[in-house]
């Protein structure tokens, strides 16, 4: 009987030993924690091809629960999201949330991609989990806030953005122009301004900082002061259609026809169809005593887009 205890516990032992090599109970080896490293060392450096097969190799090459690790289903998501691959990245994080429903770093960049693809609705719901488990995570707030923006619920949206700014005074101008936005919609143009002009304070070369600045100096009647706002974006973003269209439109109401139709002839240059910039080179055409002229050019709208609320507009100025 002792013969057979004594064969039996070098079995046994061998057996855990040669189990902890392979990842026994869970535990990695040194080899798995090296495997690890490189591929995040791979990610720091830009090889995100090369860091996702390291990480693939990493997670999948065993049934291994250890190597399941939320730090590695991450930076294979992000990985994936560095060469542009958001169905990819959160299909992992949807996997990795099965392993950890509970890990927030996890729910936050699923909230967070679910945003950038426009699923508002499942982003809501992720980023309430993580508020659920930390009420204060800053990422979360600003995340929400965001998306109950972009619905249209401006003022649901500032009560995410004063806890943020409650708890991180300084928070990134990107939060501060959001508020700022919020409050533009609304058409709450002065609380629009003076907010935004917090958000340029730290990026006074944002294009977009400047656009919402000129809207609210526009909504404010400081004409002057939007157009020369925006003309600073402009030179900043020079092909970007929104300010052209926006230049362009504020140009004629200030009167200043010709140089809107110069605007509105950039704008045409860069997309042919733009129904908006016709129906404004028809309001100058017609301001500028060609009344013949602005007709023929808002039919135009109505032949190639009846249906839209430029193209209503155009058919209701012509006879």
């Amino acid at each position: 009987m002792c013969s057979n205890r004594n064969y039996i516990l070098p079995l046994l032992l061998t057996g855990l030993l040669s189990g902890c090599s392979a990842g026994f109970l869970g535990l990695a080896p040194a080899g798995d924690r090296r495997d690890y490293t490189e591929a995040r060392d791979l990610y720091a450096n830009g090889h995100y091809e090369a860091a996702i097969h390291q990480l693939t190799q990493y997670i999948y090459k065993t049934q291994n629960v250890k190597r399941r690790e939320a730090r590695a289903y991450r930076l294979l998501g992000k990985s994936y999201e560095q060469l542009n691959y958001p169905d990819k990245a959160l299909e992992i994080y949807l996997e990795a949330l099965e392993f950890h429903p509970k890990d927030v770093p996890l729910l936050t960049e699923a909230a967070h991609l679910y945003q950038q693809t426009g699923l508002t609705n499942r982003s809501i719901e992720l980023y309430e989990k993580v508020l659920a488990l930390e009420e204060n995570n800053t990422d979360a707030l600003a995340g929400q806030a965001f998306n109950y923006m972009t619905m249209g619920f401006d003022s649901k949206a500032r009560r995410f953005y004063d806890r943020l700014f409650e708890l991180e005074p300084n928070a990134p101008a990107q939060h501060r122009a959001g508020y700022a936005q919020s409050f533009l919609n609304q058409r709450k143009y002065r609380l629009a301004f003076s907010n935004i002009s917090l958000a340029l304070e730290k990026e006074p070369d944002n294009p977009d900082f400047l656009l919402i600045s000129a809207q609210s100096c526009h909504g404010l009647g400081h004409f002057d002061r939007a157009l020369q706002q925006l003309q600073a974006a402009r030179e900043i973003a020079p092909e970007r259609t929104d300010l052209m269209a926006y230049q362009a439109l504020w140009l004629h109401e200030k009167g200043e026809y010709k140089a809107s139709d110069t605007v509105t002839r950039e704008l045409l240059a860069l997309q042919p169809d733009s129904s908006l910039a016709i129906f404004i080179q028809g309001l100058n055409q017609q301001a500028s005593g060609q009344p013949r002229t602005a007709q023929k050019t808002w039919k135009r709208i109505t032949q190639q887009d009846s249906t839209s609320f430029t193209g209503r507009v155009a058919a209701s100025l012509t006879h």
